[in-house]
Formats: C-alpha cells, sequence, structure tokens
C-alpha cells in the first residue's frame, strides 16, 4: 500500500516538475534570474536547490550520486541543463522508489544530516520529507513565475495529476 503511495508521489513530482520547467523555460532569462524575494533569490536559485535537495537525499538512501555541500549551491547556471539534470533525477526517484518494498519503507536508515550529524529515520518519513519539500518550493517557484508574468502559471495541483491532465515535452536546445 505504501509502496504505491510514494510511486504516485514520485510520478506526480515528474509531471509537476515538467509543468514548472515548461513555464520556467519560457521567461525571458533576465526574468527567470530576477531576485524576487524568495527564499532562495530568483526562480533560478529555487529551482536548483530542489536539485540540490534532491539529490542530497538520493545520496543518503542509495550512496551513488553526487551533490554539493550547499544549499544554496548553482549545479548548473545554463537553465537549459538545469532542466535536463531535473528530467534525469526525477527518472532516478522514480527508480529508487519503485525498488522499495513495504518493509523497506518501515525500515529505519542512517545517515548524516548536511552538519555530519548521525541521524536514522524511517525510509518512509524520509521519502515524505523529500516529496513534502519539493512541494514547499516548488510552490515558491510556481510564485515566482506568477510573480514574473502576471499571469497564472500552468497547475501543479496533485488533483490535476490524478485526473490526467497533461505534462508537456520540454523541448531543450
Amino acid at each position: 500500500m505504501m509502496t504505491a503511495v510514494f510511486s504516485q508521489f514520485a510520478a506526480y513530482n515528474r509531471w509537476a516538475n515538467a509543468r514548472l520547467y515548461a513555464a520556467a523555460l519560457a521567461l525571458p532569462d533576465e526574468a527567470y534570474r530576477r531576485p524576487i524575494g524568495v527564499f532562495f533569490g530568483s526562480l533560478h536559485g529555487t529551482l536548483n536547490h530542489l536539485l540540490v535537495t534532491d539529490r542530497l537525499w538520493l545520496r543518503r538512501l542509495t550512496g551513488e550520486g553526487e551533490h554539493p555541500d550547499r544549499l544554496n549551491a548553482i549545479i548548473h547556471d545554463d537553465r537549459n541543463e538545469l532542466a535536463r539534470a531535473r528530467s534525469r533525477e526525477d527518472e532516478r526517484l522514480i527508480s529508487v522508489v519503485e525498488a522499495y518494498s513495504d518493509s523497506d519503507l518501515e525500515r529505519a536508515h542512517g545517515y548524516r544530516t548536511t552538519s555530519g550529524q548521525p541521524h536514522e529515520q524511517r525510509i518512509a518519513d524520509i521519502l515524505q520529507h523529500l516529496f513534502n519539500h519539493q512541494t514547499h518550493h516548488r510552490g515558491q517557484a510556481h510564485a515566482c513565475c506568477s510573480i514574473l508574468t502576471g499571469k497564472e502559471p500552468p497547475s501543479l495541483d496533485l488533483l490535476a495529476f490524478q485526473r490526467g491532465a497533461p505534462a508537456p515535452s520540454i523541448s531543450i536546445d
């Protein structure tokens, strides 16, 4: 049961990111990078932060992959590269989640925090945090798109995903 829920969240995450990135890539570069008062400064900073944290958590869960040590790191300055990296990370996250059984999700998993402290949590709790964190900052990025365009960006509601709203195929040159 829990595996199905997390698989749905992983698929939703990919869908919502595709919709958000389509809106972000349509912006003029100046607007995309403009500091507008969100926690990571700009849409660009926020989208990079989400990639940083997904890589951080996937490294903690799998022991594989690289990530910067700073939560505000700019992994990719080029937004097309960032979009490609986001897409790859979404696929990786889906694969990791689909490999878990319900009993795996109940298992405690040890890792080190960004400050180096050892910590242990159930894998289910880690995934809940990961998807909630994505939703939180994706909401900030969605607001950035509204502020920068004066228009409503595409819906990122889970219900829209569940009802079959399409995700764009992002064309990245």
